[in-house]
């Protein structure tokens, strides 16, 4: 590929790379010729479109012609109401990686710096380096975030910093005591996401309430999406919680119309369905137990997870493969899971958790692949 237009793009945009997404399936019927894929790449809800988003998207059909509601006026009175604050503190995204690059804009300068944990969501460096500003990574502790580690980082430079809980792709777990602490450390004019991504999987008990404690750290911002226990990954809807201040910045730099019709109705449908909530929870409960019971069983390392994934070390059998050559064989297994190597974690692959069986199909085609006995 050309690049004569290389160095017209912004400096921290030149060394950038694409973002790579799990496979899609059709991608890798048209590559090999198979069919009947399994992916388990994604973290996707396995559950299917809930059938009370279904109905709604039906109605919501005819309206396509006119432009959405650029305020997302009902899903915002929506959440506002589920989570008892002012509605103008929610934020509509296009996802909530939308929200990520929207207040990395908004407050990051290129003198600045944007702190975040080593194995943490690639999308930090990414707008970190995009806008120019100095990513300041700090060492995992046991794959996940050293807290006090990223307390001492913080300069008279840091603007912004990120944490992912429960931690995409490792699946770590922040207790909500830890995160309270860490908050108390943070100067006032220091910005702190919590990109609570897969909060709904977390357990009840110690997840705590976070976005209760934006009333006494009006610098946390609370980021969410409905892309994963709600099952709307196609439709993009995310949003942000914060001090009404921080939210009225956002919405200066928010695109018009990010949240297009459909995924505004199918947000504040699904937000009051109680029970597919529960069933989605559920299944990927039983999953979760299943494939560490089988990584157990045939000795390979996973990290426990609090995510609807899991990550596992598929060079610590006796034939030492790395994530990518594994990979590479359950793709002609017609199983898609994700490699992990650009966060740092070349042994390992991340498994979402599937349907019964899907997750059964994932075990045998890693069985045949590692000859496990």
């Amino acid at each position: 590929m050309s690049n004569q237009f290389l160095n017209l793009a912004n400096q921290g945009v030149q060394k950038l790379h694409p973002y790579q997404a799990g496979k899609p399936t059709d991608e890798l019927e048209r590559e090999l010729g198979i069919t009947n894929i399994v992916k388990l790449a994604s973290n996707e809800n396995p559950l299917g479109l809930s059938e009370s988003v279904k109905a709604a998207l039906q109605k919501e059909v005819a309206e396509l012609t006119r432009y959405p509601d650029s305020n997302g006026y009902y899903l915002k009175q929506a959440l506002a109401k589920k989570y008892s604050v002012e509605l103008n503190q929610v934020t509509l995204g296009n996802g909530s990686n939308d929200l990520l690059e929207i207040i990395a804009r908004a407050f990051v300068a290129p003198s600045n710096e944007v702190i975040f944990a080593e194995h943490a969501f690639v999308v930090y460096p990414i707008v970190t380096q995009a806008i120019g500003a100095k990513a300041v990574v700090v060492k995992a502790k046991n794959y996940g975030h050293d807290l006090d580690a990223m307390a001492e980082a913080i300069t008279e430079n840091t603007k912004l910093i990120f944490i992912a809980n429960p931690n995409n792709p490792t699946g770590t777990f922040l207790e909500k005591t830890e995160l309270y602490t860490f908050l108390t450390k943070v100067p006032s004019d220091v910005l702190v996401v919590l990109d609570e991504a897969y909060f709904e999987y977390a357990d009840n008990e110690r997840r705590g309430n976070a976005i209760a404690w934006i009333a006494e750290f009006p610098n946390l911002i609370v980021s969410r999406t409905f892309s994963k226990a709600y099952g709307l990954a196609g439709l993009r809807v995310g949003y942000s919680i914060s001090h009404a201040d921080i939210a009225n910045i956002l919405n200066r730099v928010r695109q018009p119309f990010n949240c297009n019709a459909l995924a505004l109705k199918a947000a504040e449908t699904i937000l009051q369905d109680e029970d597919y909530l529960a069933a989605g929870v559920a299944l990927n409960n039983a999953g979760m137990k299943d494939l560490c019971a089988f990584f157990t069983k045939h000795n390979l390392e996973y990290i426990p997870s609090m995510g609807n994934f899991v990550t596992v070390n598929v060079g610590s059998t006796c034939d030492k493969k790395t994530g990518d050559e594994v990979y590479q064989q359950l793709l002609q297994e017609g199983v898609i899971v994700r490699p992990i190597t650009g966060y740092g974690l070349p042994k390992h692959l991340r498994i979402s958790i599937g349907t019964e069986a899907e997750n059964q199909r994932f075990k045998q085609a890693l069985t045949s692949v590692l000859n496990l006995q």
